[in-house]
């Protein structure tokens, strides 16, 4: 059960809404009536249809290279005779997504709705108060139900989505399922048997089982070629381990909350002690020498061979085939008692993924029609398609059948392949990245989940553009020097250097900006 918190809701101070062109007032509130007006359109506030009348908008939406046409899509083609909304979308591609989205906006050319549309925090900020956005605050309650009941029980989903002045533009994706928001660790259970090794409880431990994977031939070849361990490329293995040095991952930074006081720890000697710990893996051929080059697509591959003894993904779908090989564990302990699950999302992912532009003439049926993914049944209807033709109840919970689970069928069904589609993503709906196995992993990871993790917060325009700039040099610096201590290729005797150049790059102001907006979340 999720606390009571002593600031309710975690409430920001939500401010009238904006008068914009295009968007009609919501409904009377003193209305008896379960309908609204929009347009000279009659909205129901429950059931179906949406409206009496049918009505158009239009959706500018990525499409991912995996997806077919949006309007191939059973979600798309059955909502529209339930709602009474047709939908036609202006798809654009993955590459150049960016770009044509920039164009929209600077042109003006805007669409009734962007969807999966990967609004950031800054585009929300300066696109919601130019007026080309409009505030959904003051409809959530009666056109939106699902999605306000979703942000009672988990009030951090209204505190990253608010802005400073206390509008709401943006609704994001919902993922209410832990297994769906967090790496597992995964460790060769076949290898640990082989040798007669318990699964690793602590740093040490996992020291010495990664040694024992090197020299014990687990494999059984008389070589040694095991990989003890891997992660994906870049410095991922950093989060991925620094809960065992008690180093979290909040607001999507290097951060901790205590007490009130947020502190970014890429200077701290906690982070020395992970990044020596993870210099002497490397150093001694325990963690993959390829992690700072290798693609994604081989780090993939890797899980699949079973001569990895341990590696992060978030399901089991790249070693189907050896899958009884491995098992989940839980986070080791690290040397100063701390055992965190530091990696993982928050609830609300996937920022940005709705929102309605001001020539929308429809805005509170555009509302109720996106509010319905976010219960279980929207759910499953867009992420498998029709009961009986495309996917089937198993032990209670859809599943697709055998000719739509494909990696070619899948994403031609749904929109949710390819990520950021506005929904709900709760255990209901997740059997196809949440099998029994991931299901176990997870239960090892439950005991150290952060009670909650906060998602980055919103900025007013000035304070997201100082941040940014901030954070390019930080994060710059931080990553090439960081990938150097663990690679050896800079002496840990430059520590005290390292920790100078981050003050003399301001990460004392960031650490205060981040401060703040903590502070105005709790108030």
């Amino acid at each position: 059960m999720r606390r009571n918190w002593k600031k309710a809701a975690m409430s920001l101070t939500v401010i009238a809404a904006m008068t914009l062109g295009g968007c009609a007032s919501g409904g009377d509130k003193d209305e008896a009536s379960s309908k609204g007006e929009t347009s000279g359109q009659t909205v129901s506030k429950e059931g179906f249809p949406i409206v009496e009348q049918p009505i158009k908008l239009q959706m500018f939406t990525r499409i991912a290279p995996v997806n077919g046409p949006f309007k191939d899509m059973p979600v798309f083609q059955d909502y529209e005779k339930t709602s009474n909304i047709q939908t036609e979308f202006i798809e654009s591609p993955t590459d150049g997504f960016q770009e044509k989205k920039n164009l929209l906006f600077a042109s003006n050319e805007l669409p009734d709705v962007m969807y999966r549309s990967g609004i950031s925090a800054l585009e929300a900020v300066r696109y919601g108060s130019g007026g080309q956005l409009i505030p959904l605050e003051d409809m959530l309650a009666d056109y939106a139900p699902n999605f306000s009941k979703l942000m009672d029980e988990y009030p951090e989903i209204r505190a990253a989505i608010t802005t400073p002045e206390g509008h709401i533009y943006t609704l994001p994706g919902i993922v209410t399922l832990d297994a769906a928001r967090t790496d597992k660790k995964w460790i060769n259970k076949s290898w640990l048997d082989k040798l007669g090794l318990e699964e690793p409880q602590t740093i040490d431990e996992l020291y010495d089982v990664l040694v024992a994977f090197r020299d014990g031939d687990p494999n059984g070849n008389g070589k040694k070629d095991e990989l003890p361990m891997t992660a994906r490329s870049g410095l991922s293995i950093v989060p991925l381990m620094s809960g065992s040095y008690g180093l979290d991952q909040q607001f999507g930074y290097n951060i901790n909350i205590a007490d009130d006081k947020v502190e970014i720890w890429m200077g701290s000697e906690r982070n020395k002690e992970l990044l020596m710990f993870l210099n002497k893996l490397y150093a001694e051929n325990l963690l993959d020498r390829d992690l700072f080059a290798h693609t994604e697509a081989q780090f993939l591959a890797k899980q699949g061979t079973g001569n990895t003894g341990m590696f992060f993904d978030q399901t089991n779908n790249n070693f189907l085939p050896i899958a009884d090989q491995y098992v989940g564990i839980a986070p080791p302990e690290g040397p100063h008692g701390d055992r965190l699950q530091a990696q993982g999302a928050p609830v609300p992912r996937d920022a940005g993924a709705f929102a309605i532009t001001s020539v929308n003439k429809y805005p509170e049926a555009s509302l109720r029609w996106v509010d319905y993914f976010y219960t279980d049944e929207g759910s499953t209807l867009l992420r498998f398609g029709r009961e009986g033709e495309h996917y089937e109840i198993v032990d209670g919970i859809p599943q697709y059948k055998p000719e739509y689970s494909t990696a070619d069928t899948q994403p031609k069904l749904t929109p949710y392949a390819g990520g950021g589609a506005p929904h709900l993503i709760s255990e209901y709906v997740a059997s196809y990245i949440n099998p029994p196995q991931v299901q176990e992993a997870q239960k090892k990871l439950d005991p150290y989940m952060p009670e909650i993790r906060y998602a980055a917060p919103m900025f007013d325009e000035a304070t997201a553009q100082k941040v940014n700039m901030l954070r390019n040099d930080i994060d710059k610096y931080y990553e090439e020097q960081s990938t150097k201590f663990i690679a050896g290729a800079l002496s840990f005797d430059k520590w005290d250097e390292f920790q100078s150049t981050l003050k003399k790059m301001n990460i004392e102001e960031l650490q205060q900006i981040y401060q703040d907006a903590y502070d105005k979340m709790e108030k």
